[in-house]
């Protein structure tokens, strides 16, 4: 597994990418907010209620990376600010890894 110098973006020997985020949920607008120690921070506008927010993450990061919904799954922190996140970008890869490694030079 091949991860960018600060760990939150890594590609697996499959050609996945495995994303780790730090959710803030209940925020007043989705977006991205930079790196977090050492994950991808993103704010939601969803609430922490009944998967809304995992969800919503996964709406948001498809429609931002203009990849399938389908093709992003949480794999592990269902209940927990720190979430893990398999992307199969497909024929996608360089273009994604692009606006993910744009999305960590945000500043707050």
């Amino acid at each position: 597994m091949a991860c960018l110098s600060d760990a939150y973006l890594c590609t697996k020997g499959d050609g996945t990418l495995q994303l780790t985020v730090h959710v803030q949920p209940g925020a007043k607008t989705t977006s991205c907010a930079g790196i977090h120690g050492d994950a991808l921070k993103i704010r939601l506008a969803a609430p922490p209620v009944d998967g809304k927010a995992n969800q919503a993450l996964i709406v948001w990061l498809a429609k931002t990376l203009g990849c399938p919904q389908n093709r992003i799954e949480l794999i592990r922190g269902q209940t927990s600010r720190r979430k893990t996140l398999s992307i199969d970008p497909g024929a996608k890869a360089d273009s994604i890894t692009t606006q993910l490694t744009q999305m960590a030079t945000i500043t707050d």
